[in-house]
């Protein structure tokens, strides 16, 4: 299975607060930090939420 390097691009502020756990859940809390997370349907799910806020590069 791949990995995702998702980075946040957007800020949270006066988003909904489902958006800000979202971004939670998956380990952003800053703008242009980057984490590396599995390629699998519950994290594409969570990217799928709050890809206004995030880019995605898929790595191999």
């Amino acid at each position: 299975m791949g990995k995702l390097k998702i980075t946040q691009v957007r800020s949270t502020i006066k988003r909904v607060e489902k958006q800000k756990r979202t971004m939670r859940a998956l380990g952003l809390r800053r703008l242009h930090q980057s984490v590396i997370q599995p390629d699998n349907p519950q994290v594409r799910g969570m990217v799928f939420q709050v890809k206004h806020l995030v880019e995605i590069e898929e790595l191999q």
